[in-house]
């Protein structure tokens, strides 16, 4: 059995979906096939490895299957094409609009209006008649007959009516073909937004390796032409290109990445490293145990594939819906002008009644009340800083019950910083971390950059060092006004923890310790800070009747301290990016709703899966991308306020009102 995927150009609708979904199925040798309208995308399994009979089914249908190499081309001609469509028939039902609403008496004001709407239905608008038409063949019906049976009908009823001196209907056609070819392309500039996750992530990982021959010597090659068992130079700075081990060198490796912590990982013979992930330190000789298709980076690939992929319960019930609404749609109309020709025995009486049923079903309501709404909400959260994506992500946030949070970048600030400085008495504060810095301002440490920042801030004046180097797993060592200068444990510079300091370990901060030749001078304690406000967000999320959740690739201890700071009960320390991917499943299939906010890219699985992606601003574009509301600054208070408004805009789309009443 083989898997095979076709991207499809074309789809406007679930139902456009469900029907290609449908005719895959049918081909011999297809034992499941599934049809993502959002990912233009389709799932088969299929006995032959030749795709050309899936393509042809496909084809029938009336829609296109492109290489996935052209799909963003596609995309882009796609948009410009109802960018085109969409103004012209904007800019032509205006006037027809304004000549009916203010029932303007002009000279052949009728005449103007049938002319302009002849040309949007039959000009802009021939697409939905030429589906209609290939729907029609093949004895089936989707949205866009539906709209080419109203504006049609509407169309030829007006000239029909204008003949007998009566009331027209042009712009209802005119009004709702525009609408309508605007609504595309929106749709057609959201297309692939999806996909463009995926194409970030395999961005990130090295183009290029150097690789080591028997001579000894390098050669630069393409990543995917690596193998197993390679050996890789890793330069300092560089991305190390694939998963392997340490077979020489010692380093500081960025591993935010994949945990979403900002800390470098230090790393020495043996331990093993991931693709993307950056060395800090020095030189590295690297044998590759994965290829660029087995690497952690590919798994987390194929991992928001899988959950952009997965189809809802709800999604699986409304393209149910969606294969019989039209149906049942032109059933309801032809039973009207039966029903009304019956009792009235007069042709206007009952066409009137039988087309409003098929401009109504037709996305009338979609193309003037919601877009009204969700306008206004978009609106009024953009001006709080939260950029909503989508019209789904005020339907989903309604029912969010929980909200699972990433610990660094949305709970945290993401960035090691000082928060405290002990100096032994008679020792001032800017002595301690002022000796400190001049240390690590010429040191790799990456907490270094913490106190080096700290004492900028302060605005210090760093001394002279000479001398400085790392001792492993110690501290830093140097020379500051001819004396010895050494930062690091307890033990390294001779000193003893006291109870402030276990107390501020406690609180899961970093405390590294200070000496000036034999002299003791103090402790300064480092660690990655609550966000401003976090606490007030998780009280505003609990109210709201949303359970918070905190998930972390940190460790234990610093997870619990960081919860219990903000009032979580429920934390998962130590996973990794399907760890989390896991956990959102397994609350949604124990019927939970299930919001995550995250910034990294070890996030971006678990927000595509989530029932509501929410994306810190101040992150990588992969979560931005993944997420549905993107909170723009990154404020954690903009969380339960991003939820509200989601609730407030969907209660007013279901209510119909007109007037959005946000607080």
């Amino acid at each position: 059995m083989h898997k095979h995927t076709l991207k499809i150009s074309g789809m406007h609708c679930a139902s456009c979906a469900l029907r290609i979904e449908d005719s895959l199925k049918k081909v011999p040798g297809v034992e499941n096939a599934s049809v993502n309208y959002a990912l233009e995308e389709a799932q088969v399994d299929y006995a032959e490895s030749d795709k050309s009979a899936l393509k042809k089914a496909v084809q029938e249908e009336g829609y296109r299957v492109i290489e996935e190499e052209h799909a963003h081309h596609e995309h882009l001609a796609d948009a410009k094409k109802a960018l085109l469509k969409a103004g012209i028939a904007s800019v032509l039902a205006l006037p027809v609009f304004v000549i009916a609403m203010f029932m303007l008496d002009i000279p052949f004001g009728r005449e103007i209006e049938a002319v302009l709407t002849t040309i949007v239905v039959l000009g802009p608008g021939i697409e939905f008649h030429k589906v209609a038409w290939q729907q029609l063949k093949r004895g089936r019906a989707n949205m866009d007959t539906l709209i080419s049976m109203g504006t049609l009908v509407a169309t030829a009823f007006s000239f029909w009516s204008m003949s007998q001196g009566r009331m027209v209907y042009f712009e209802t056609a005119a009004v709702i073909t525009a609408l309508i070819l605007v609504g595309r392309y929106f749709e057609a500039l959201s297309k692939g937004r999806a996909g463009a996750a995926i194409q970030k992530l395999l961005q990130i990982g090295a183009k290029t390796a150097h690789l080591m021959v028997e001579s000894g010597e390098t050669r630069e090659v393409e990543v995917t032409a690596l193998k197993a068992g390679d050996l890789v130079l890793v330069k300092p700075g560089e991305k190390i290109p694939l998963d392997g081990v340490i077979k020489e060198g010692e380093t500081r490796v960025d591993e935010s990445m994949l945990t979403g912590e900002s800390i470098p990982v230090q790393k020495t013979v043996g331990s093993e490293v991931f693709g993307a992930t950056v060395n800090q330190g020095g030189a590295l000789t690297v044998q590759i145990t994965a290829t660029s298709s087995d690497s952690v980076l590919a798994q987390i690939v194929r991992l928001v594939k899988e959950a952009q992929a997965e189809k809802s319960p709800t999604q699986k019930l409304a393209d149910r819906i969606s294969g019989v609404f039209v149906p049942v749609v032109i059933m309801i109309s032809v039973l009207t002008f039966g029903i009304w020709f019956a009792i009235s025995g007069d042709l206007e009486t009952a066409l009137i009644p039988a087309v409003a049923v098929l401009v109504i079903a037709c996305p009338c309501a979609l193309g003037l009340a919601t877009p009204t709404a969700i306008l206004v909400g978009t609106g009024r959260a953009a001006t709080s800083g939260i950029f909503i994506k989508s019209g789904e992500a005020f339907e989903q946030g309604k029912h969010i019950d929980t909200i699972m949070l990433d610990k660094t970048g949305t709970v945290t600030k993401g960035a090691p910083s000082v928060t405290d400085l002990l100096p032994v008495s008679g020792i001032a504060e800017d002595r301690l971390l002022g000796l400190a810095a001049s240390i690590e301002a010429k040191s790799e440490h990456p907490l270094g950059a913490a106190i080096v920042a700290s004492a900028k801030e302060r605005g210090l004046k760093l001394e002279d060092a000479t001398g400085v180097k790392a001792e492993t797993a110690q501290g830093v060592i140097g020379v500051v006004a001819k004396k010895e200068v050494r930062i690091g444990k307890a033990s390294f510079v001779g000193a003893n923890a006291g109870k402030e300091v276990e107390a501020l370990e406690k609180q899961a901060k970093t405390v590294v310790f200070v000496s000036e030749g034999s002299t003791y001078l103090g402790a300064i304690a480092i660690a990655d800070p609550l966000k401003e406000g976090a606490k007030e967000a998780i009280d505003r999320l609990k109210r709201q009747g949303i359970t918070p959740v905190m998930l972390t690739g940190d460790n234990e201890r610093t997870a619990r301290a960081i919860a219990e700071q903000i009032g979580i009960e429920e934390v998962h320390a130590e996973i990794l990016p399907e760890d989390k991917l896991r956990l959102v499943k397994k609350a949604q299939k124990a019927g939970r709703r299930v919001a995550f906010a995250g910034d990294g890219i070890n996030d971006a699985p678990a927000l595509t899966q989530a029932d509501l992606g929410i994306a810190m601003g101040t992150g990588t574009d992969v979560a931005i991308e993944s997420g549905q509301i993107v909170i723009v600054g990154g404020e954690a208070t903009k969380i339960p306020e991003a939820l509200l408004i989601s609730k407030k805009t969907f209660g007013t789309i279901k209510q119909n009102d007109s007037i959005c009443k946000l607080p």
